[in-house]
């Protein structure tokens, strides 16, 4: 089987979970990888075959989507031709991480695809949201990516075409440790801001990995670190909890491990509400966006958070599998072509 693989290059998520999924994936043929975007800051240990500055999402300094950036930052007659281009009639399965251009080849082609990935699970209802909607967040999720097929990964099963996060190979098989330290990863919020809410809180050492530190230094209780993935992943394995954004891969690592969470969303980020809703159910304490981050929520957290744990391991091969059946019944048939306005409608 050929299967043609489209990550998603925004953040660094989607190339780790593709770096992760890539081994199962080439059990069932031979993968070609198409990385799409330009703002990762991850080294993709992938067979990318293609490479596209695609469609990047953007944020502001709020933190929420940068819409007019997104909307403007590609001419149009060169994005059709590279989508016109794309070669996915080449392929035996089309595997899609969110990546804009490969959903609008495959309808403008005529070419069966499965959207797989954390953005896939919000195409189903059952899917946690929050108490107020944001009907631009919704188009984004579930229509940015058009598909024949969807498979969507998040916390909990919540449709039969939803399965647990992928987690990586060092933090399953990892045994982990109570330590002392709480580990700290919102690269949303500056080093100055973290030293005034994290400083006057008496007790853990705080490891806090930072986007604006390039030297580790220590100040008091407060351990600043750049952000590599040996270091954050040794942190957190050893942590007694973390605190964090409300995406996706780190508060799933850390049920894994059993850590008690703290998720704040990041203000803007629609699918971060989203999955703050999903952490509630699973009695993860959030804090609203609306909120400001203040020392007593932390204090609060540390006394009385509960720890809950979630075991994620059989994930990979229950996904995969379902993959697969999917992909070994698309191969004979194709979803009818669409002309170049309606591949690239919501």
């Amino acid at each position: 089987m050929k299967i043609f693989y489209a990550v998603q290059a925004t953040g660094n998520g989607h190339i780790s979970r593709a770096m992760t999924l890539l081994p199962h994936l080439q059990q069932w043929g031979t993968v070609d990888v198409f990385l799409s975007g330009n703002n990762s800051h991850l080294t993709p240990q992938l067979p990318v075959r293609y490479r596209s500055r695609g469609i990047s999402l953007y944020y502001n300094n709020a933190g929420g989507l940068d819409y007019p950036k997104i909307a403007f930052q590609r001419n149009p007659l060169e994005l059709f031709k590279e989508i016109k281009e794309l070669p996915v009639k080449k392929y035996d399965l089309v595997i899609n991480d969110f990546d804009f251009l490969t959903s609008a080849a495959c309808r403008l082609q005529g070419v069966s695809s499965v959207h797989f990935g954390h953005q896939a699970s919000f195409h189903y209802p059952e899917t946690p949201r929050p108490v107020h909607r944001q009907w631009h967040g919704e188009l984004l999720l579930k229509d940015y990516v058009q598909a024949t097929h969807h498979i969507g990964l998040h916390f909990e099963k919540y449709h039969s075409s939803i399965f647990g996060a992928i987690i990586k190979e060092e933090i399953v098989q990892a045994t982990p440790v109570n330590g002392s330290h709480v580990t700290v990863y919102l690269p949303a919020c500056s080093d100055w801001a973290l030293k005034r809410l994290l400083t006057p809180i008496n007790g853990p050492l705080f490891e806090i990995f930072s986007r604006e530190t390039k030297v580790p230094y220590r100040e008091g209780h407060l351990q600043f670190r750049p952000i590599e993935q040996a270091a954050f992943n040794q942190s957190l394995i050893g942590c007694s909890g973390i605190i964090c954004g409300a995406g996706f891969e780190t508060p799933a690592e850390a049920l894994q491990l059993g850590k008690k969470i703290l998720a704040i969303p990041i203000k803007g980020q629609y699918e971060q509400y989203c999955n703050a809703a999903a952490l509630n159910r699973l009695g993860i304490k959030t804090l609203p966006p609306s909120q400001p981050i203040e020392t007593h929520h932390i204090t609060d957290w540390l006394e009385k958070a509960p720890l809950v744990q979630v075991d994620y391991s059989r994930s990979i091969q229950e996904s995969v599998e379902h993959l697969m059946a999917i992909g070994i019944n698309s191969t004979t048939s194709a979803a009818p072509p669409v002309t170049w306005q309606e591949a690239c409608a919501p």
